[in-house]
């Protein structure tokens, strides 16, 4: 029998609980079925078709159906799918462990390997609370910033602050402290959170093992923004006061603000670095967790229950997974994506002006491929998000806003007319709005 889109619903709906949902939404809202992907396009079973403005969660980079990666996928599927992790190695994630030492920040030697962003957060945590209880002192508390998002795992949900996602859970969190993030991403907003962090470090430093942050963009935290100053301070304050820095580029790395990484626009080296959702240009689950000689020195000894880091996950460096992710990198380095992106960055931020005169928007923000359009004047009970989420579907543009804000992070081979198409789309749908 054929497939239909109606028929996908009913059979998805009887079945299925799907994620960050209100399922009741689909009373109304209908699931959309997705039969393809090809470049930025994905399509439905009744041929519509949707620029992917969000590359599907911010992990895919080089458009869906990426011959090249498929066909790496292909020759690796012929040779070995899985293996254990422990005592045992391969040659994909070799390759990708050397690579990926060589284009990080320097001094992070060592890789980790995880299933997924929250997961690897997770890894440097633990990771980094051990280290200094192998070392004879005993921290509880993590520093995020506020408005941060880490993932949703209990020890990465613990040191967010996105209302949305942690408040329900607050009795069985771990303890976290929060400091201010700068409030736009002028270097002038720097100065007093900077400060603020001096004081809690001054104050509970020994207490605390590592600071988490997102540089630049907090993606989940409606796309704010701040200035690569705050991360030079971080790093100068945080070795000042015997603290990790664990940046968290699960969703900045890998060309998403214009750099590789998004670290390098304040030419900081971080004690841990997560990275996940781009590593596999968006095809199968992998994170790593990468890290200094001085942190893995502390955990290599004689076998103890008590200084080994016991963490581990049935499919850590998965072989199709590390294939993929090294594909990834061999299209970063052979097609100079970083310098291809350059004049799309240019683009998008002229493209983004005509949001300004809008009388109901707020802000209007870019880091790189990354740009959000912040709206005013709407109660939450509005939904305004769902409406635009709802107008570019319509039209075929797959946006899904962050509540009031509207925000683009394509895959970077997009083209200046698919570019054009997604933000005249946005801005219908924004202007439909003062008229609804």
């Amino acid at each position: 029998m054929a497939q239909s889109n109606s028929n996908l619903i009913e059979r998805d709906l009887s079945v299925i609980w799907h994620p960050c949902t209100q399922m009741k939404d689909h009373e109304f809202l209908p699931l959309i079925p997705i039969k393809r992907g090809k470049g930025v396009y994905l399509e439905d079973f009744e041929g519509n078709r949707y620029i992917d403005a969000i590359s599907s969660w911010w992990v895919n980079l080089f458009g869906h159906s990426n011959e090249y990666i498929n066909s790496k996928i292909r020759e690796q599927l012929e040779n070995l799918e899985h293996v254990i992790f422990a005592g045992f190695t391969h040659e994909p994630i070799i390759q990708l462990s050397e690579r990926l030492i060589k284009i990080t920040p320097e001094g992070l030697n060592r890789c980790f390997f995880a299933d997924n962003g929250s997961s690897g957060v997770e890894v440097a945590l633990k990771m980094s609370f051990h280290y200094h209880k192998n070392r004879g002192e005993i921290r509880p508390l993590f520093l995020s910033l506020t408005n941060s998002y880490h993932g949703e795992t209990l020890g990465a949900l613990a040191v967010g602050d996105v209302e949305l996602y942690k408040k329900t859970y607050d009795e069985i969190m771990i303890k976290s402290i929060q400091v201010p993030v700068p409030e736009n991403n002028s270097v002038e907003a720097v100065e007093k959170p900077l400060q603020e962090l001096e004081r809690v470090l001054q104050e509970r430093g020994k207490e605390i093992s590592a600071l988490i942050l997102e540089p630049l963009v907090q993606c989940a935290g409606s796309m704010h923004m701040y200035h690569p100053n705050y991360l030079i301070g971080a790093r100068e304050l945080t070795k000042k006061y015997g603290v990790h820095l664990i940046a968290d580029e699960v969703a900045t790395g890998f060309g998403r603000t214009g750099k590789m990484f998004a670290c390098e626009h304040a030419g900081i080296s971080p004690d841990f670095m997560v990275l996940s959702k781009g590593l596999t240009g968006g095809y199968l689950p992998l994170s790593v967790v990468l890290m200094t000689d001085e942190i893995y020195s502390q955990f290599y000894c004689d076998y103890t229950l008590q200084k080994s880091f016991l963490h581990s996950h049935s499919y850590t460096g998965n072989p199709l997974a590390c294939t993929t992710a090294n594909a990834t990198l061999d299209i970063f380095e052979k097609e100079n994506i970083l310098e291809k992106i350059a004049p799309k960055i240019e683009y998008i931020g002229k493209k983004l002006e005509q949001f300004r005169d809008l009388p109901n928007v707020a802000d209007v923000r870019q880091q790189g491929m990354i740009s959000a359009i912040e709206l005013k004047g709407y109660r939450p009970e509005e939904r305004i998000g769902l409406k635009v989420y709802q107008y570019g579907l319509d039209n075929g543009v797959l946006l899904r806003p962050l509540g009031h804000v509207i925000y683009f992070m394509p895959p970077l081979i997009i083209s200046f007319e698919e570019i054009d198409k997604m933000i005249e789309v946005a801005y219908k749908g924004i202007t439909n709005l003062l008229t609804s």
